[in-house]
């Protein structure tokens, strides 16, 4: 087995929830490029927990059955990655890091992925999570599509 470093994908809640909820698209193709291990998901604890609130409030909307499916899907994916944990930022760090990020919910997530220093930050939220953050948190910050598109250049 070759000893290169997998890409370290630190991904924003809509990403990995995207990814599990729906039946096919980049978003899932993400997530399979974790699973399989091409990739490392480097998953933090405030998104892990967003995650875990919107399946929730997703699988109240489904037939018991599908509910179940769906949880424990979440459940084997997070197996079959192992993913890197990050904890929470500290609550001083939040607050005086509150100017890095137009939403306040959102530094916490930004926080933590520069904690981690992961090789890209995935999110679709390019509202918030905009050129000028990527510039003042040194993160390399694209859609699942951007960053499929850069690795298709790889291959050319």
């Amino acid at each position: 087995m070759t000893n290169q470093r997998r890409i370290r994908l630190f991904l924003d809640s809509n990403v990995l929830t995207g990814g599990i909820v729906s039946p096919w698209g980049v978003d899932k193709a993400t997530l399979s490029l974790c699973a399989a291990k091409v990739c490392k998901l480097v998953l933090a604890e405030v998104v892990r927990d967003e995650v875990e609130e919107n399946l929730m409030l997703h699988a109240e909307r489904l037939a018991a059955l599908n509910a179940e499916r769906l949880i424990e899907d979440y459940r084997r994916l997070i197996k079959l990655t192992k993913p890197e944990i990050v904890p929470y930022p500290a609550y001083d760090l939040v607050r005086s890091n509150r100017h890095l990020i137009r939403h306040a919910a959102d530094v916490p997530v930004l926080l933590s992925a520069v904690a981690s220093k992961p090789d890209w930050l995935l999110t679709h939220n390019t509202k918030h999570f905009t050129k000028a953050v990527a510039q003042k948190s040194s993160l390399r910050i694209a859609t699942p599509v951007e960053f499929f598109r850069s690795l298709s250049a790889i291959f050319r």
